[in-house]
């Protein structure tokens, strides 16, 4: 294989429309893409169109999606969802966020004691672009990419001094801002972002019925804050080799709605949810032929959760068990890694990587009055390999292999003393086939067996004395199958792409609540454990095109459908999905200035537990905008346009007819 030959293979869904990149796609930074082994003039290149497997910077304004979560939903095979504790949830093909975790440059970022991270504290202003990894994934992500990967890869400057502004306004009282600046002048380059956004809350359909624990208009406690602050450095010097160090501070404040069903209410609030963040990233040529990449990382949570007696949120509820009893929880995580990837091209026809990880985990967990000092340490180190082999001009052929090792290193509470738990690991192998059918046009088959690997929560928590810890608790494994294409088939409509899919993941050894000794519901005198009994069955078709047909109009839109079983114990619903996803779009220019655009979107019924299932529904959008200048943006536009009255979650309403206007300007 010859230099700058061989395609590139994004970790996404190995399916890339190859296209010219715009202007916002060039900011992309490409030490923080991920690909799986391959190179093409810059590593990480964003093709302007990548529907279902990347969402561009271009994508989240003209959809205004402001939160991680909301940005990747756009995306057929990804799901939206939300839980008690008021966090986003984003489900790829069926897998949640501990099994598709969430990454920014390539460094992880989950939360080290659940594994969750809530993608509506992730905001998008200094994201350039989001890849998604479906099932098949690059060695290079490390442990517990079970279903995939997302990984956030923010943004980088192209000229001496650019930047833009954003100042926007909603429903709900919400207000945000936000400016990014950068310059690149000569071997160096800087990049830095500030955003705010708040609201004092979320507005209801007319059409919700009130309980005792909502009366409907905006919703109760549903109030949030976030702010954030990013800063980069980055050093190109002659030959292609970059080094780049990062900082970011994101600082949070939210309340938790309760319930609707007043059986279920909970009285939370959040009064912070802060993360700290400190990354340096490299790629060194050594030599000719040879290519060291370097990840550096520290992460830092610090959150607290205040439990009250009633709706007045004035009186903590102290009655319980651990930190409950004094009705404030409050956790420190730290995650501090590296990660080493050296690349070869010495070989003809083989682009070899070689990857080392090593990740550290720490969760402490305080109460208000210092009786309680739970603190739980890991140590994750990850050796994997990849080739990418060029058996033909349009044939290539992938594989990998990568071992994980968990090592728990401390375990204490005040109500379990133990000796610490061996050592567990797992093996991760794939492969796929891709061809080439014309510069345009691609086709691949993908198998990867995939695992993840048990989180602190899995392992110890007690859940307030209604659980039985398990250290022993070993992986979830996955075996992902897909076959796909995407390119642009028709000669007619050149700026079409198209793309469709075909999946099958088994699952084994899936991580499930069973009860110790029998029992209805979990509790003290029944309690419950989790244990690797579980064996499910997901498959699904996804279909998506998008482009101009006309001059003056573009379509677009993706269609998902999936199946989930419950192989092992039909009666335990696999919850939080919809069997049928539908989104679609359409923007009308009526001048060189002035667009509209609609979009719908429909999720057929969802189980949410055992025994309940919330109704399908369909939402509709409408958005004008306005370009006075070349640089100056103004929008105005309404979300749920018919005030449906829908949920994601059982109790859990999502917002009814809302607003917003967004006024940006760039330079």
């Amino acid at each position: 294989m010859k230099p700058h030959t061989a395609p590139t293979w994004l970790a996404l869904a190995c399916a890339t429309v190859l296209a010219p990149p715009t202007r916002a796609d060039d900011t992309v930074f490409d030490l923080g893409t991920i690909t799986v082994t391959g190179a093409r003039a810059q590593v990480g290149e964003m093709p302007q169109d990548q529907a279902g497997s990347v969402v561009t910077r271009s994508q989240m304004q003209q959809f205004g999606r402001d939160t991680v979560g909301d940005a990747v939903a756009l995306l057929p095979g990804v799901t939206l969802s939300n839980n008690l504790r008021n966090e986003q949830m984003v489900y790829v093909r069926g897998f949640d966020a501990r099994q598709v975790p969430l990454f920014i440059d390539g460094v992880p970022v989950y939360v080290p004691y659940d594994g969750y991270v809530d993608f509506g504290r992730f905001g998008t202003g200094d994201i350039a672009a989001i890849q998604v990894a479906k099932g098949y994934s690059s060695v290079a992500y490390g442990a517990n990419a079970l279903g995939g990967a997302v990984n956030l890869v923010t943004r980088k400057p192209v000229s001496a001094f650019e930047g833009d502004a954003q100042l926007g306004a909603g429903a709900g009282g919400e207000r945000k801002a936000g400016v990014n600046v950068g310059t690149r002048q000569g071997i160096w380059y800087a990049q830095a972002g500030a955003s705010y956004r708040e609201a004092d809350g979320m507005r209801l359909s007319s059409d919700f019925k009130p309980t005792t624990t909502e009366d409907g208009g905006l919703r109760e406690n549903s109030d949030r804050r976030d702010s954030k602050l990013s800063l980069k450095l980055g050093l190109t010097p002659a030959g292609g080799d970059e080094y780049a160090l990062s900082y970011t501070r994101q600082d949070g404040e939210k309340g938790q709605p309760p319930s609707t069903d007043p059986a279920s209410a909970r009285y939370w609030r959040w009064p912070y949810w802060d993360k700290e963040s400190l990354y340096f990233v490299s790629s060194t040529a050594l030599g000719g032929v040879e290519k060291l990449k370097l990840r550096l990382y520290h992460d830092a949570f610090d959150n607290e959760v205040d439990s009250y007696t009633d709706a007045s949120y004035t009186t903590l509820l102290t009655s319980g068990r651990g930190s409950v009893s004094t009705g404030r929880s409050i956790y420190h995580d730290r995650t501090t890694g590296a990660a080493v990837e050296l690349e070869s091209r010495r070989w003809q026809a083989h682009l070899l990587r070689l990857v080392l990880q090593h990740k550290a985990d720490r969760h402490r967990e305080l109460d208000a009055n210092g009786t309680l000092n739970a603190r739980y340490e890991d140590t994750l180190r990850s050796f994997g390999a990849e080739d990418l082999v060029e058996l033909a001009p349009q044939w290539q052929l992938s594989v990998g292999a990568a071992h994980h090792e968990l090592r728990p290193d401390e375990v204490y509470s005040t109500s379990s003393r133990y000796a610490l738990p061996s050592s567990s690991g797992a093996t991760n192998l794939q492969a796929g086939l891709f061809h080439d059918l014309t510069p345009l046009d691609r086709t691949y088959l993908t198998l990867a067996r995939k695992t993840r690997l048990p989180t602190l929560k899995d392992r110890y928590s007690q859940r307030l004395g209604n659980y039985v810890e398990n250290p022993d608790l070993g992986a979830e494994t996955a075996l992902n199958l897909e076959a796909g294409y995407q390119g642009r088939p028709l000669a007619a409509l050149p700026a079409l792409d198209v793309e469709a899919a075909v999946f099958r993941s088994r699952i084994d050894d899936k991580i499930q609540s069973v009860f110790v000794a029998g029992g209805s519901s979990c509790s003290s005198s029944t309690p419950c454990q989790m244990r690797n009994v579980g064996e499910a069955r997901v498959y699904g078709l996804e279909l998506g095109a998008r482009g101009s047909v006309l001059p003056w109009l573009d379509l677009g839109g993706n269609f998902t459908a999936m199946k989930q079983k419950n192989v092992s114990n039909p009666d335990t619903r696999l919850v939080g999905v919809p069997d049928r996803k539908l989104f679609a779009y359409a923007v009308v220019r009526t001048g060189a200035q002035l667009s509209w655009q609609a979009t719908a979107e429909y999720d057929s019924r969802r189980w949410v537990s055992d025994t309940v299932a919330l109704g399908g529904f369909s939402v509709f959008g409408l958005k004008a905008s306005w370009k006075p200048l070349p640089a100056l943006t103004l929008e105005a536009a309404v979300d749920n346009v018919g005030d449906k009255n829908y949920a994601l979650d059982a109790g859990f309403p999502a917002a009814g007819r809302s607003w917003r206007t967004d006024l940006r300007y760039a330079f």
